[in-house]
């Protein structure tokens, strides 16, 4: 049985620990949250503890490993008191919004051997790993183009979400970014970026953007194309389609059923998207919590490493420097 500290009880984190509290190996014995009300709340839900002593959680011997769904900007702290005390991690992406901070926190963690797995849950989302997977069975041939499509049916609240999240490349489109390397199987070493401003004025005044699309060329010369919108007005928007010489996979989205209405309204009528990011990816925050529950019990290395994480950033801080100076960057992962 794994005993799971829960670190941050929002909606993400609240989610995080119904879904171990349903593992038949996995329990949730303490929760944390700067809102002692909220984590008090979650304890509830999943029959744990709450506490505000993050160190006297982390000390408990109750507590086996932990999973960090704070804000962005505690994650690298959390990470590191969690390694210091010797505990395996699961962390939400990102490691944080500066890069400069995942670069220290990466030299520090050499220090300890915990096992840490970063919260890139669409690796995990059936639909997506089969495409990657068919794609490394070589079922469309050599790879030409991937592309991704990723737009949120609205955005986060403007205060304190917007304006914490490190904008549209390292909140959003970072998802997209590791998903790119999941399914290509290899790095992408250049990178074109164009953005604009068509959702709300909010993103042009914390000097961030709202739309964009991103082309890039991998080692091998396939190219992605990933596009991605804060806006639809239809429901949560999430497709991978893979291309190659011998066909075509499609990852596609996802509604509450798959049966198709014939009247005088309308023909082929079917149900809207699914709206929310975590009914949309609920099976994918199983499947990911079930592989690093199963690493541990296994002894083998997460699937999703730091260095994941830290690539998946230093592609979104590429994608920013060739929006910026609107030409080509060259990928540099060193």
């Amino acid at each position: 049985m794994t005993r799971f500290a829960v670190l941050g009880t929002g909606r993400i984190g609240e989610m995080h620990a119904e879904i171990i509290s349903q593992q038949p190996d996995a329990s949730v014995s303490w929760c944390y949250d700067l809102d002692g009300d909220r984590a008090q709340a979650t304890a509830e839900k999943v029959g744990a503890r709450a506490s505000n002593d993050v160190d006297a959680i982390l000390g408990a011997d109750d507590v086996d490993a932990v999973l960090i769904a704070s804000p962005t900007n505690t994650h690298v702290e959390l990470i590191l008191k969690s390694a210091e005390a010797g505990k395996p991690i699961l962390c939400e992406k990102p490691i944080d919004v500066d890069i400069n901070k995942v670069e220290e926190c990466r030299e520090r963690l050499r220090s300890f051997d915990v096992p840490l797995q970063l919260g890139f849950n669409r690796r995990f989302d059936p639909s997506h790993r089969a495409v990657a997977e068919a794609v490394a069975r070589g079922e469309v041939g050599p790879l030409e183009l991937l592309v991704i499509t990723s737009r949120d049916p609205g955005p986060p609240p403007p205060r304190p979400i917007l304006e914490a999240c490190g904008g549209l490349f390292r909140d959003t489109t970072i998802h997209d970014f590791d998903m790119a390397r999941f399914v290509l199987g290899e790095e992408p070493v250049e990178i074109y970026a164009m953005a604009a401003n068509r959702v709300d004025p909010i993103f042009a005044e914390l000097n961030d953007v709202d739309t964009a699309m991103i082309v890039m060329r991998a080692e091998s010369g396939a190219l992605v194309h990933i596009n991605n919108s804060r806006r639809t007005n239809y429901g949560y928007d999430q497709r991978v389609e893979a291309f190659g010489s011998e066909g075509m996979v499609r990852s596609n989205n996802h509604r509450p059923t798959e049966v198709s209405r014939y009247s005088g309204a309308g023909t082929q009528r079917r149900d809207e998207l699914l709206y929310f990011f975590i009914e949309r990816y609920r099976a994918a925050y199983e499947g990911e919590i079930r592989d690093f529950i199963g690493s541990l019990n296994e002894g083998r290395p997460p699937s999703v490493s730091f260095e994941d994480g830290r690539r998946a950033l230093l592609l979104s801080e590429a994608a920013i420097e060739s929006f910026r100076e609107n030409r080509p960057v060259t990928v540099n992962f060193d």
